[in-house]
Parts: structure tokens; C-alpha cells; sequence
């Protein structure tokens, strides 16, 4: 083969390998956005950033994980609905079951309490950075479409966000209710995040 014929040929070779590379990141971006999982988590941070703050942290965070809850349980129903997996769907129930008991309590303390000062708005920016931190985490997970290994990948970082506001409103809260709450939070989910991440190193 001559040296004019070879050039024209590696430029087609180069371009058939970028569009298959093309091709592939745009299936796997479409498969992130059809993910139920993901729009739930998406729909969730669109609710956090129009909810009003009140910059006292415990009302805040009250709010805020109420909404979080309810992904998480929207999440697990999703499981529960088209998942395969028995100790994954035995997982979603229980989320499904602690997280509606922690959401009353939530709600028992948000009717009872005026937001208090000194009013705290570092806080605020704490929980933005936890939430943004976690969608960044997810928007670099592989959607592959099985729901049961979606579920708990997606998991894991929802629940590592509870986490990490949990420990902000220790730090930042002043109230009692909460902070046995997030203290609950914090022990439940890091027990979870172990459970899931275990099933997913046996079922890669």
C-alpha cells in the first residue's frame, strides 16, 4: 500500500473509532437520564433548591431530609416494583419502613418548632455542597439497566448524603429531636452503605 493511499485510510480508521466511542457515551447517557432512579434523585434536588431556608440549621435539615426521604422511598418502591433481587428488595422494604417513621418524626418536630436564632447560613451552603457532592457521585456511576444493581449503586450515594448532613447538623444544630435523629441516621445508613456496597462487589 502506498503512503497516499495509507493517510486517507487512517484518518477513516480514526474517525470510525470516534463516532463508535461517540455513539457509546451518548447510549450511556441516555440510559442515565431514563434511569427511574436518577430522575427521582433529580426531581428531589429541584424540590431542595426551591425549598426556602430558614437559616436556623434544625429546621432546615428537617425540612430538607423529609424531601430526602421521600426520594429514598420513591427509590425503593421503584425496587420493589421492578427488581429481582430478594435481599435487595428486602433492603428497599426496610428504607421503605424506617424512613416513613423518621419522616413523622420530622414533620412532628417541623409543626412544633419556630425557627431559631442566631440564624446559622453556613449550614445552608454545608447541605448544598453534600447534595451537589452526591449528584456528582452519581452522575459518574455506569447505569446498566439491571434495577437491582442500579438501585443499590444510587443508594449508596443518597444515603452518604444523609449522612454527611446528619454530621453538619451535629455540628451546626442546637436541638435536641434533631440531633438524635441524625445521630439514628448516620448509625442506619453507614450500616447500609456497607450492606449495599458488599452486594455489589458479588454482583458486578
Amino acid at each position: 500500500m502506498t503512503r497516499y493511499l495509507r493517510l486517507p485510510l487512517l484518518c477513516l480508521l480514526a474517525l470510525g473509532l470516534f463516532l463508535t466511542a461517540c455513539k457509546k457515551d451518548h447510549d450511556m447517557d441516555d440510559m442515565k437520564h431514563e434511569s427511574p432512579y436518577m430522575k427521582i434523585m433529580m426531581d428531589m434536588m429541584t424540590q431542595m433548591d426551591a425549598q426556602a431556608k430558614t437559616q436556623d440549621p434544625d429546621h432546615d435539615f428537617a425540612a430538607q431530609m423529609v424531601l430526602h426521604h421521600e426520594a429514598a422511598i420513591k427509590m425503593a418502591q421503584e425496587e420493589l416494583r421492578t427488581g429481582s433481587n430478594q435481599e435487595m428488595k428486602t433492603l428497599a422494604q426496610d428504607i421503605i419502613t424506617k424512613q416513613q417513621g423518621e419522616i413523622g418524626q420530622f414533620n412532628a418536630f417541623l409543626s412544633s418548632h419556630q425557627p431559631q436564632t442566631p440564624l446559622v447560613p453556613q449550614f445552608n451552603q454545608l447541605q448544598k455542597t453534600n447534595m451537589d457532592r452526591m449528584m456528582a457521585a452519581s452522575d459518574a456511576r455506569t447505569m446498566t439497566g439491571r434495577p437491582d444493581y442500579d438501585f443499590a449503586q444510587l443508594m449508596v450515594d443518597h444515603h452518604q448524603a444523609a449522612i454527611d448532613n446528619s454530621e453538619a447538623l451535629l455540628q451546626h444544630g442546637r436541638n435536641s429531636t434533631t440531633r438524635a435523629l441524625a445521630q439514628a441516621i448516620i448509625t442506619d445508613q453507614r450500616q447500609e452503605i456497607a450492606t449495599l456496597q458488599n452486594w455489589l462487589t458479588r454482583n458486578r
